[in-house]
């Protein structure tokens, strides 16, 4: 099964549109796990265990275990995730944008060594960046589009010759020629409602990854109105609204993973409730 129909039967099952992002750190673990980085594995699928049932995807982010030298906990998770939430799809947030053999080893890094269903990448060198990942059949690819950081501007928001800004060019690219396998995403900052719907009208059926929602203060109703599209009861334009921190350290006590289970149903039925009528 490829990333996008992985994408739909989980959005379908779970009702849900929320991704949980996996950025372990060690500092803000409970209890006696506290500042333990051995204990990464042990946090991240705790939190995996209590949400598995309420998400569309899960999202770990490679550097927080990188830092730790903790790439193994992150093997050790990815094949977690697929014993105990098989029909949920897993992104590897890695942001990767290089060339030729290089771009091979690290497609081989996400798809080979960690069995990732999709991964993160830049697309600032243009398409041959991207085409040794799609060698590797069924994968998806998000590229990097409208990011949430204020930074972001200085870049993605400049305008081109014609006019068109550069995230703009970016989707049309994706929705189009870049597109040849059709499994091509795009990510989108929450923390920019309108600049979602700007891309979801230029990319209409593209996965978009929407960080942002929760402890950097994007808007949950307005990311679902600028980005999720439906036609006949069916999702055209799905979405992916990541939540991190807000879940992850919902509580520093030992209840840690109830308390994500809670934040992780509170934001899910927030997400749902902001949906158009079909």
């Amino acid at each position: 099964m490829n990333f996008n129909d992985m994408l739909a039967d989980a959005e379908r099952l779970h009702d849900s549109m929320l991704c949980v992002g996996l950025d372990p750190e060690p500092s803000k673990f409970p209890g006696a796990w506290k500042g333990d980085a051995d204990r990464i594995f042990d946090f991240c699928a705790a939190i995996v265990d209590a949400t598995k049932d309420l998400v569309i995807a899960f999202k770990p982010q490679i550097a927080y275990f990188a830092a730790h030298r903790a790439e193994a906990q992150l093997e050790q998770l990815m094949a977690h995730i697929r014993r105990v939430a098989p029909g949920v799809p897993v992104i590897l947030d890695a942001k990767r944008g290089d060339i030729g053999a290089t771009a091979e080893q690290y497609a081989r890094e996400a798809f080979v060594r960690y069995q990732a269903d999709a991964v993160t990448l830049s697309p600032f060198m243009g398409f041959d960046s991207i085409e040794p990942y799609l060698r590797h059949d069924g994968k998806g690819l998000i590229l990097l589009c409208r990011t949430s950081n204020p930074g972001g501007s200085d870049l993605q928001a400049q305008r081109l010759e014609g006019g068109e800004r550069v995230f703009e060019r970016i989707a049309r690219l994706a929705a189009g020629d870049w597109n040849r396998s059709g499994r091509l995403g795009l990510v989108v900052g929450a923390t920019f409602p309108e600049e979602i719907a700007q891309v979801r009208a230029l990319a209409p059926t593209l996965p978009l990854l929407i960080p942002g929602v929760g402890a950097q203060g994007g808007d949950a109703a307005s990311t679902v109105r600028g980005g999720w599209r439906a036609e006949g009861g069916r999702t055209t334009g799905p979405i992916i609204v990541n939540s991190s921190r807000a879940v992850l350290y919902a509580s520093s006590g030992n209840d840690f993973a109830s308390a994500a289970r809670a934040v992780a149903q509170a934001t899910r039925r927030e997400l749902a409730a902001a949906r158009p009528p079909t």
